[in-house]
């Protein structure tokens, strides 16, 4: 695992759309309702089901987006005693919901301090750069059709669940196929968990390529993961659009600048 902190590929134009998408992020972060408790742990039973009925009224929900139908019981919020002890109330939903456009504010929707940050760490290092080879519109439609297409993704191969799907992830991970498409030769520092965290700068083809290949073997099931909360298929699908979406840009991309200074502890040489 590494983590990437800054990339020597410095952009043209201020990138305003990433840097609206990551203030939406944390504002809709902050307001959500029982979400700032539950991440730090302080959230009662009457948070959690306020959280919960939250999510099942504004996330993607796999069985809604492919049957276009609402369940019959969802949370509503209040709390209440049953057979086992105290737990949420639920009942028949008192609101109409869009699975289609559930896919849109599910992109704005995170689980913790630790998703939110993670997911807008990777946006605002390897966003600016796309947004500056596409252009504001076309990075945000190219953002949201990454968001859409992981999604649905994701629904299709889980197609009997009925859980809340949240988070810019996969929007996200579509930034980083592109990225990889536009930019493989470009130098990201990144810090490696060894005793102590390394920093290395390191080209963008071996972070992203490296950050696929555990997203993808994940996804299979062929490592030890918390797979069961984490959408990597979600990841997988977001990546492979950006990459595709970006492919015919690549020509004509400026180059990132050569690299100066130390590379893994020591001085480049030209044409690093």
């Amino acid at each position: 695992m590494v983590i990437p902190v800054h990339d020597v590929n410095p952009a043209r134009r201020t990138p305003w759309v990433t840097c609206a998408l990551i203030l939406a992020n944390v504002l809709v972060f902050l307001f959500t309702p029982g979400m700032t408790g539950s991440a730090t742990g302080d959230g009662g039973l009457a948070q959690m089901c306020g959280l919960r009925a939250f999510l099942d009224h504004w996330a993607a929900v796999p069985q809604e987006l492919l049957q276009h139908r609402m369940p019959r019981l969802v949370p509503t919020g209040d709390t209440g005693v049953g057979p086992q002890g105290p737990g949420c109330v639920v009942a028949p939903p008192d609101y109409d919901k869009s699975p289609e456009l559930s896919v849109l504010t599910a992109m704005f929707l995170h689980g913790g301090w630790l998703h939110l940050l993670g997911n807008m760490l990777f946006l605002w290092i390897f966003g600016n750069n796309v947004e500056d080879r596409m252009g504001h519109l076309r990075y945000l439609l190219f953002y949201g059709v990454c968001g859409y297409a992981a999604t649905y993704g994701f629904a299709l191969l889980n197609a009997d669940s009925g859980a809340p799907l949240i988070g810019a992830s996969g929007a996200i991970a579509g930034v980083l196929g592109a990225y990889l498409v536009l930019y493989p030769k470009a130098r990201v520092w990144v810090l490696v968990p060894f005793l102590i965290f390394l920093p290395l700068r390191l080209p963008a083809w071996l972070v992203l390529g490296f950050w696929f290949g555990l997203q993808a073997v994940y996804s299979s099931g062929g490592a030890v993961s918390d797979a069961g909360t984490v959408a990597y298929v979600a990841h997988v699908v977001g990546f492979v659009v950006g990459m595709l979406i970006a492919w015919p840009l690549r020509r004509g991309t400026p180059p990132p600048p050569e690299p100066r200074g130390l590379l893994f502890g020591r001085r480049a040489r030209p044409g690093w």
